[in-house]
């Protein structure tokens, strides 16, 4: 429940606050890419570590997401908002500090868990503000577009620090906007509560994060392991068995961790599935060029980032007229048009040379940015219409914890799949080949869902599932 001040705060006050936290999680997921050449040099570290950069991060936060999200509703959105912000900033903090690769993996898993705590509350906190639908379609417009502009100038900004100032100085620039954003909530967001928040789930949550983290350990270590080890082969069946678990588990729960029923409306599994497939093929996009600018091209870490730039621009174009489209017209031409852009980008992609001329590249830079600005808002939209209004920080969480599982895994399988071509004499463009197969692939997959989750069918789903609950489901458009 919202507190009693809440009337004298703006709507659009809020969002910009929420905002500032979406600026410091998005940009620092890319941030990072474009320094990986220079922590490998300074820290001494193999392909597997630069993969465990990325996914200690995305791990944390894909796992905690949803506890997130049910601990913001129950103990106060705005609190667990400052909170995250403030250990997001303690753990930047520690990460400019390391002097080894462990060291490093151990604090931006720190920095995972402020994360977790920040995007679906700031989603939560932002539904709640803004209850008419066509009015949240437009702030989630606006949220998608911060989040188009917050992931795609992270390179530019990363390769600008790298080459001037060093690889730590990637993690100093969240301090001073984190702080902005902690004095400025505590000032400006008016508390507000779920009246009735979900109870603990601690088995739960285990068997999620024990899913997740077997499954992207035996991704990563399973080259040098080898895939037939016992270890490898332990993580796989942990990965497996954990899961299963959990799908027999959380429907027996009163409330779940989890409500598995939302997954009835198709709009609402659709845009979970559009979240792992994007943020997948986004994730393994970014950590792949980084490598390959600066290794097999020679570039700079700062031209690299530069060369980024056509994919910000029109990440964060598409990220305003999708947030429109999806106002007017409902995600489907989003969607569409988002797929038909990962296809055309990626497809240009499985002819990667050491020398494929630079205009391709940034045209296929630009085709991919569009596919992510234009997706970005439609999964938002969805995923928020397909839960009850009560339960936002969990709707929001769900959202953002397919993104995340999506990221983790998309830098494990690609990492690993280049690795094995490497082994067997391929160059480091070649390798990448099979990966931009298989993202041409998603790119299929999302232009066809595009169409199947806004048939009539489909979005009679999510009625369905609304009289499943005492709460009403806001109508998917």
């Amino acid at each position: 429940m919202p507190s009693p001040n809440s009337r004298s705060t703006h709507p659009d006050v809020v969002l910009a606050i929420c905002c500032c936290s979406l600026l410091l999680v998005g940009m620092d997921v890319t941030i990072v890419n474009v320094a990986l050449p220079a922590i490998q040099l300074d820290l001494h570290a193999q392909l597997s570590g630069l993969q465990w950069i990325f996914d200690a991060y995305t791990l944390v936060v894909a796992s905690l997401l949803m506890f997130s999200g049910s601990m913001s509703d129950r103990f106060g959105r705005r609190r667990v908002f400052q909170i995250g912000l403030t250990t997001f900033c303690v753990g930047s903090l520690l990460c400019s500090l390391s002097h080894s690769i462990h060291q490093l993996i151990l604090f931006r898993a720190i920095q995972g868990l402020g994360a977790s705590m920040l995007n679906p509350v700031a989603l939560s906190l932002i539904a709640n503000v803004f209850p008419n639908p066509k009015d949240r379609a437009r702030a989630v417009g606006i949220w998608g577009a911060v989040a188009g502009i917050s992931l795609a100038i992270g390179p530019l900004i990363g390769g600008a620090l790298t080459q001037t100032i060093g690889w730590r100085s990637i993690f100093w620039i969240n301090l001073p906007v984190g702080l902005i954003a902690i004095l400025l909530a505590a000032k400006f967001i008016p508390e507000s509560k779920a009246p009735h928040a979900r109870r603990f789930d601690p088995l739960g949550q285990t068997l999620v994060f024990l899913s997740l983290a077997s499954l992207t350990y035996a991704v990563i270590e399973g080259p040098h392991a080898h895939w037939s080890s016992p270890l490898i082969l332990a993580l796989f069946t942990t990965a497996a068995a954990s899961l299963i678990a959990f799908l027999l588990y959380e429907p027996r729960r009163p409330e779940p961790l989890l409500d598995l029923r939302f997954f009835r409306s198709i709009p609402f599994a659709t845009a979970a599935i559009l979240g792992i497939l994007a943020f997948s093929g986004f994730a393994a996009f970014l950590f792949l060029n980084a490598l390959y600018l600066q290794q097999a091209r020679g570039l700079s870490a700062f031209t690299t980032g530069l060369d980024t730039l056509p994919l910000a621009i029109a990440m964060f174009l598409c990220s305003l007229l999708s947030g429109r489209l999806v106002a007017n017209y409902g995600p489907r031409p989003s969607v569409l048009l988002a797929g038909a852009a990962f296809i055309s980008s990626t497809l240009i992609l499985t002819h990667l040379t050491p020398t494929t001329p630079l205009l391709l590249l940034l045209l296929a830079y630009a085709l991919f940015g569009t596919g992510l600005g234009l997706i970005n808002p439609a999964i938002s939209n969805s995923a928020i219409a397909g839960m009850p209004l009560t339960q936002t920080g969990v709707a929001a969480a769900i959202a953002s914890t397919s993104r995340q599982v999506g990221a983790a895994m998309g830098v494990a399988i690609a990492g690993t799949v280049v690795s094995i071509s490497r082994s067997s004499g391929s160059d480091f463009s070649q390798a990448t080949h099979a990966v931009w197969y298989a993202m041409t692939a998603a790119g299929t997959a999302i232009f066809a869902m595009g169409y199947i989750s806004t048939t009539p069918w489909a979005l009679s789903t999510t009625k369905k599932v609304a009289s499943l609950f005492d709460t009403p489901v806001p109508a998917a458009r």
